[in-house]
């Protein structure tokens, strides 16, 4: 099966700011969740976060796929020429992440909701 991008993250230094410039320009609902704000991004949207992580990266913007399997997934990036840059890391609501490289150098993440 392949694996769907479900959920999206843009990085930021000032929080405030960059929400209320998302709010205010595509009128998103936003919900504060500890360093992040999350929203769905408007009807038909995938959910999403606004994340001031607090050090580098500060700025950018990642994709997720989702996977069943953070771990086994990373192996089969390894072996087709991408690189682990964070391994399978927990998040508060019970799912974890991970982010990866592609050959080409760039960053992408994976996710495994709690439910998976």
């Amino acid at each position: 099966m392949a694996a769907p991008v479900t959920y999206f993250d843009i990085g930021c230094q000032d929080h405030e700011a960059t929400c209320k410039f998302f709010q205010e320009v595509f009128g998103w609902e936003l919900a504060t969740f500890g360093p992040s704000a999350r929203t769905a991004a408007g009807e038909g949207g995938i959910p999403g976060a606004i994340t001031s992580l607090g050090h580098e990266p500060h700025q950018y913007v990642m994709v997720y796929m989702e996977v069943e399997d953070i771990p086994a997934t990373l192996a089969q990036i390894e072996a087709a020429g991408g690189a682990t840059v964070i391994p399978e890391t927990p998040i508060p609501d019970g799912g974890s992440f991970a982010w990866f490289t592609d050959p080409g150098g760039n960053t992408l993440g994976l996710h495994k909701s709690a439910q998976g």
